[in-house]
């Protein structure tokens, strides 16, 4: 039931009865349904809401422009990938026109690629960034639509070396932290995790108290790591990274109970830019984050996706940059343009910026 056309109206014939002359009124199509399954990593997450709710609605702005319809199917992984794989599969057995994924683990990517390739039924993978291999399984009518996870990770780093004292509460010359981890495996995480104290290292020494902690993306956990962090180590705890801004929420409600002060005796860095984030910083009660544009991303998500329902090819690469944001008009909503790349030209990049 693949794209499926509707037709507005039948064709009229006025005959006059008088005169041998007639006049048919085209027949005008409607335009077309797609349906597009949408598979979520999970609902509890405050970026992707943000993400699925604008994805939603700028789809509907596109079908008022271009007169199709485009209906979305949501599902909430509940970050299971059995759970997720099973949703996928229901959503590529149902036949539907195009799927969207936000993975609850990107290296399971390839079977759900190869499924929907057997399908015929074109993937835009979004936020959690597969591996290079599985973009090379079916080039054209498989994309990536995204951030690069490393670029985060340098420029919270960058905000702590740009602190007057960068980050050495102190002044003994070493910056003590603490890394507050989303779930293992995840890519974002590691390259988040890896990328910031990197940075730092290249202005100061730094030193991290005990071992990084698995916060899984939730708020109440940060809460947990950050408090029993306050408590094991004290004023020796200089600086708290975050993988997100949802885990760093919850270790600001650790720092106030434990009577310290953001940007005077402790500071904080997360990504994503929430709302209640930037508010915190505006207050100067939150050091940094970096704006994971959850606006610009889900744009270029659907307007990919629609040319991939038109059957058009695209690139294997749809990129945005994040955007350090140590005052509130850093993380104004915008839309900028994406950048295509190549796996060669990724490669490349990776090789030459990186290392990697």
């Amino acid at each position: 039931m693949k794209k499926i056309f509707k037709f507005a109206a039948v064709a009229l014939i006025l005959l006059s009865s008088l005169v041998s002359l007639g006049r048919i009124t085209p027949v005008h199509a409607e335009g077309q349904t797609y349906e597009i399954g949408v598979a979520i990593y999970q609902y509890n997450d405050n970026f992707m809401t943000l993400f699925r709710n604008e994805l939603e609605k700028y789809f509907k702005e596109l079908g008022e422009k271009d007169g199709n319809t485009y209906n979305l199917e949501f599902q909430d992984g509940k970050n299971d990938q059995a759970t997720q794989t099973e949703q996928l599969n229901n959503f590529i057995a149902q036949g539907k026109d195009l799927l969207i994924a936000n993975l609850v683990d990107p290296t399971g990517a390839d079977q759900i690629v190869l499924s929907a390739q057997s399908a015929d039924i074109p993937v835009v993978l979004i936020n959690r960034e597969p591996s290079i291999e599985t973009m090379e399984l079916w080039p054209g009518k498989t994309t990536y639509v995204g951030v690069d996870a490393r670029q985060s990770g340098v420029y919270q780093g960058e905000i702590i070396a740009d602190l007057e004292n960068h980050g050495d509460v102190n002044g003994d010359g070493v910056v003590k932290y603490i890394m507050i981890q989303g779930d293992a495996g995840n890519v974002d995480a590691e390259q988040r995790t890896k990328y910031s104290v990197e940075t730092l290292d290249k202005t100061i020494k730094t030193e991290i108290l005990g071992e990084p902690q698995r916060g899984n993306w939730d708020q109440a956990k940060g809460q947990e790591i950050a408090a029993n962090a306050l408590s094991q180590y004290g004023d020796d705890l200089e600086v708290i990274f975050s993988n997100n801004d949802g885990m760093a929420l919850g270790a600001i409600q650790a720092i106030n109970g434990a009577g310290r002060t953001v940007n005077k005796d402790i500071y904080i860095v997360g990504v994503d830019a929430l709302p209640e984030v930037v508010e915190l910083i505006s207050k100067g009660e939150f050091t940094g984050t970096v704006l994971n544009d959850h606006f610009n991303q889900s744009h270029t998500a659907a307007e990919i996706a629609v040319k991939l329902l038109q059957g058009e090819e695209v690139a294997p690469y749809y990129w945005h940059d994040y955007v350090k944001a140590t005052k509130a008009e850093d993380a104004e909503l915008k839309r900028l343009d994406y950048r295509e790349e190549t796996i060669d030209q990724y490669k490349e990049r990776l090789k030459t910026t990186y290392g990697e």
